[in-house]
């Protein structure tokens, strides 16, 4: 006995919508591995803290810069004012575009252009919460650097007179136009990062350039500059 044509078209109906709907609410597991194209700035779960960008965890719901331990570039600020909220729409406008949402954000991240992992990631932000049950990741995990260099305590005046080239690019207030603010980074953060360029982890020729020209010492005077700088 031939199937009922009428039941065919009805199961095909109930599978597109289905798939549909899976890929308008995003698939959270999937979203944990695009998190890693977040994680140099962002930190998630038990322990997670602010550093570059601030941490994550319960991001879903919450109002844009509403972290009172956390500076907040103007681009951010002005969206908090807005009454922005981080919910599928607004988190989807970010992650395609930030400078289309944010003009002037500091953020180094150009966007996701499939929207499947932006929805992926949204999924996963959203399952987040506290981030108590979720394991810690940050991106200064497996940043290899000798603890004995992230301990050197930089001289700020020292970094001050260094950074004048560095402000030829990146703005001393804190400001973006198109170069990512180096301002009121955490001192372990930048160091970690200019380690990065120093070894080729990170990629940017004249980033690369002028990190190898730098000491230890350097770096850290430059990253204790920068960490009250812009205030």
């Amino acid at each position: 006995m031939s199937a009922d044509p009428r039941i065919l078209i009805l199961l095909v109906a109930i599978a597109i919508h289905a798939g549909a709907a899976q890929a308008q609410s995003g698939d959270a597991e999937a979203g944990r591995a695009v998190f890693g194209e977040c994680e140099g700035c962002h930190e998630i779960g038990a322990g997670a803290r602010h550093g570059i960008g601030p941490h994550l965890n319960g991001v879903f719901g919450r109002p844009a810069a509403s972290h009172e331990t956390f500076a907040y570039s103007p681009a951010f600020l002005g969206l908090r004012d807005r009454g922005l909220v981080w919910d599928e729409t607004s988190l989807e406008q970010l992650l395609e575009d930030p400078e289309a949402l944010a003009p002037g954000s500091p953020m180094g991240f150009d966007g996701l252009p499939d929207i499947v992992d932006r929805r992926n990631l949204i999924a996963f932000l959203r399952g987040i919460g506290d981030g108590s049950r979720i394991a810690g990741t940050g991106g200064d995990r497996d940043h290899g650097v000798d603890p004995a260099v992230l301990a050197i305590q930089g001289d700020a005046e020292y970094g001050a007179w260094l950074s004048g080239e560095c402000v030829t690019c990146h703005r001393a207030d804190g400001g973006d136009a198109g170069i990512p603010s180096i301002v009121r980074w955490p001192p372990d953060r930048f160091v970690i990062a200019m380690h990065a360029y120093r070894t080729g982890r990170r990629e940017h020729p004249v980033m690369q350039m002028i990190a190898r020209r730098l000491g230890d010492e350097e770096i850290a005077a430059l990253a204790a500059y920068f960490e009250n700088s812009g205030e």
